[in-house]
């Protein structure tokens, strides 16, 4: 797996799945979602996206992603996590 692809796609679809509003992301709370997708370099990755809350109900929410190519990096994801506010501000 090329890391630094790999980092610069999740990074994308994070930042893209944040984007949505608080309340929508609450109802996501315990889903995960699955994405799968070929980068331009020919590698099949998977990414999971999910949401929590960060330290207690109705407060922050914790977003976070995770891809592997289905090599021995499924067993160890990169993983990045962001933090939206309940105004919907991302820290």
């Amino acid at each position: 797996m090329n890391k630094s692809e790999a980092k610069s796609i999740l990074s994308k679809e994070l930042k893209a799945f944040a984007a949505r509003p608080y309340n929508e992301l609450v109802r996501l709370i315990n889903q995960t979602e699955v994405k799968n997708m070929q980068s331009e370099s020919g590698v099949s990755y998977q990414i999971e996206l999910n949401v929590f809350w960060d330290s207690q109900p109705g407060k922050d929410l914790r977003i976070m992603g995770s891809i592997d190519d289905g090599g021995w990096r499924e067993f160890l994801p990169l993983t990045e996590s962001l933090i939206m506010k309940p105004d919907g501000t991302l820290i």
